[in-house]
């Protein structure tokens, strides 16, 4: 029986979710004949953890699902003996960037994929902690219900599943690498105070991602396109084109990755970084490798600490590390689209070494584009006042530590891509009383 990992990364309350999530591993199980393993990452406060696990608990039982709520101990120890199995050097380092004591998307998601690895599964299915589903004439609107009809076929098989084909035969033998759709509602970076205070503050604090040397038509694109996931329209119809996956549609709360791509690179594993976690988006694309874009959209919502305080000036930190992270993640894009399909080996499979070695090169950009970011991004929020204006006083005195972090980032995931086939091989040899299930 195939076995697919549901995975649920949360580091705030969201026991609600935990029980909609089980409610699809349920139906996959039932829908597909597969055996879900669903993964909840919990890092969340003790409290809210007993309400998570309460919830886990209370998951109605059903064949072929089996649920993991493993708090950040379990992690560590399942973690620890992988990276002990390994026989890599530098194995607290590695241990910190798979656990490291701050918040990154990245990490998060590769303990998913190294578990998902240690039991046996196919794919890794995400869905996270601040969304919902939809609903439609009285039925959730489960995304797994394109990701498990595609992921990992091959491309000429998996197009009996969807409604739209658009993919070059030339691909046809290639197998679908990413499923994956996007939200509806509130922006996934939340910028939508910026955006009613001042509208032309939003479009040059968004307009800060673009590589250097854009023309100003494609950075009104990118803000336009940036962050809006599929707008505010309900679900009325399934529509899924199989192709190269649109990776502007496809958002981490809504995605199936294949194990051939997952197991073969990790995702950056920067800290305080929003949209660390979307590295493998261009790798499959760029890679040539199909994809399925579907239109079973999550409803996103935010969670209200980072919206005030403390939490607001750890948000607007985060947002100010992605952008300066997009010095280093340019290049490293810009490489892996000019070399296209020759990132896979006969088989079809991702070239990893390739990959470590454009972020390794990448860390040695200069840092003058992120001088220029931190100042634009100064004046823009001291523009905004109040609030913005504070965090603008505690950025500018976080200057250094942030360039020098942005770089070290970039270092940090190209150690890791070196590392990830030993880790994850070592994963699957963990032995089962170090197992944390």
């Amino acid at each position: 029986m195939r076995a697919v990992c549901l995975a649920l990364p949360t580091n705030r309350e969201c026991a609600d979710t935990v029980t909609a999530v089980g409610a699809e591993a349920a139906h996959a199980a039932r829908r597909f004949g597969v055996r879900v393993h669903l993964l909840v990452l919990d890092s969340a406060e003790p409290a809210a953890r007993a309400r998570h696990a309460a919830a886990a608990a209370a998951l109605p039982p059903v064949e072929s699902v089996v649920v993991h709520h493993l708090d950040e101990d379990a992690q560590r120890a399942f973690l620890r003996a992988a990276i002990e199995r390994s026989g890599l050097p530098a194995q607290e380092k590695l241990l910190d960037l798979m656990l490291p004591d701050a918040v990154s998307y990245g990490a998060c998601t590769n303990r998913a994929f190294l578990l998902a690895a240690a039991l046996g599964c196919t794919s890794v299915h995400r869905r996270d902690s601040d969304s919902r589903y939809q609903w439609h004439d009285g039925e959730p609107v489960f995304p797994i219900e394109y990701e498990l009809a595609t992921i990992g076929l091959k491309a000429a098989d998996a197009a009996a599943a969807v409604t739209e084909h658009t993919l070059d035969p030339a691909h046809a033998d290639k197998p679908v690498a990413l499923v994956g759709a996007s939200f509806i509602g509130e922006l996934s970076v939340d910028l939508g105070e910026i955006r009613e205070l001042d509208p032309a503050v939003y479009h040059d604090v968004v307009a800060l991602w673009a590589p250097t040397g854009a023309t100003e038509e494609e950075r009104r694109e990118l803000v336009a396109e940036s962050f809006v996931g599929a707008g505010t329209e309900p679900f009325t119809a399934d529509r899924a084109v199989l192709g190269r996956p649109d990776i502007w549609r496809i958002d981490m709360c809504n995605i199936a990755l294949d194990h051939e791509v997952y197991e073969r690179v990790p995702l950056p594993p920067a800290t305080d970084t929003i949209g660390s976690d979307y590295f493998l988006h261009h790798l499959v694309h760029d890679a040539t490798l199909p994809g399925v874009t579907h239109n079973r959209h999550i409803v996103n919502y935010y969670t209200p600490e980072r919206r005030t305080g403390a939490g607001f000036t750890a948000y607007q930190e985060r947002y100010a590390k992605f952008l300066l992270s997009m010095l280093y993640l340019h290049p490293v894009y810009a490489e892996m689209e000019r070399a296209g399909d020759a990132l896979l080996d006969e088989h079809h499979h991702v070239r990893p070494e390739v990959i470590a070695d454009h972020a390794r090169r990448s860390a040695a950009t200069d840092r003058a584009e992120n001088h220029r970011r931190l100042a634009e991004l100064d004046r823009c929020y001291r523009k905004l006042g109040g609030r913005y204006a504070e965090f603008a006083d505690h950025l500018a005195a976080a200057r250094v530590r942030l360039l020098d972090e942005a770089q070290a980032d970039i270092e940090d995931f190209a150690l890791l891509i070196d590392a990830w086939g030993p880790l994850v091989r070592a994963s699957k040899a963990v032995p089962a009383d170090r197992l944390p299930w």
